[in-house]
């Protein structure tokens, strides 16, 4: 039988959310920090305030619940970005009601919502996603039976190094091929959003480690991964 969970449903709920909602800020703005480090603009799209919380919520899932259950809220994630990328374009192509044509219209839309449902950015969302993900969960996974559940904090910050440095450049290598940015912004973005979510993972440690030691107790679990099939297409 399989074990029924108190709060998985719910941090599964809060990690697709906060994926989707990224990811349109993303498409949205790209916002100017006003600094430059080294002379690198200090600049990012929007959805990296938000974005770095999944990767949390990603610890946090395989940390208490383990990588087998983890690989389904990823492979979640990943068909909700798909659907949501699906629905935008359908959006995009249907006729525009004459007075919303007036005040905002097709031009505003593609503009803003438009990326969402270009080939360039869902490609490198989705992409970007899935590997920096399953690459966060499984670094995770493996530093905790290495460690035997010890430090913590070394496998959360560890993991995030590995899978946000895979997301970034990942996602901002693919966004500049297809055209989504320019290259001259390459760098920037690829330095600004890895730098923000390292350090976002960094300063809430605090808090992942109430929520991970409460879930604990809660759940009465803690997944020691020493016998998983790391396989990602698992599902």
């Amino acid at each position: 039988m399989t074990k029924s969970y108190r709060f998985f449903d719910i941090i599964l709920g809060i990690f697709v959310a906060v994926l989707l909602i990224s990811n349109i800020a993303s498409s949205a703005k790209i916002v100017d920090w006003g600094f430059s480090i080294f002379g690198v603009r200090m600049a990012f799209d929007a959805g990296t305030i938000l974005f770095p919380i999944s990767y949390i919520f990603g610890d946090i899932l395989t940390e208490v619940y383990g990588y087998k259950r983890s690989r389904r809220v990823i492979w979640t994630g990943f068909f909700s970005l798909a659907l949501a990328a699906f629905v935008f374009w359908l959006v995009s192509r249907m006729p525009g009601e004459s007075t919303w044509q007036g005040y905002a219209g097709d031009n505003a839309y593609q503009a803003i919502l438009g990326g969402m449902s270009s080939g360039g950015i869902v490609i490198a969302s989705l992409t970007a996603y899935w590997l920096g993900e399953f690459s966060n969960s499984f670094v995770l996974a493996k530093m905790k039976v290495l460690t035997n559940g010890r430090w913590l904090w070394t496998r959360t910050i560890g993991s995030t190094l590995v899978g946000e440095g895979v997301d970034s450049a990942i996602f901002i290598l693919v966004a500049s091929a297809f055209g989504v940015f320019p290259w001259s912004l390459f760098l920037t973005l690829t330095l600004t959003n890895y730098i923000f979510k390292v350090s976002m993972e960094a300063l809430m440690t605090p808090v992942t480690y109430a929520v991970v030691n409460t879930l604990k107790r809660a759940e009465h679990e803690d997944v020691y991964d020493r016998e998983t099939n790391f396989n990602p297409f698992i599902i």
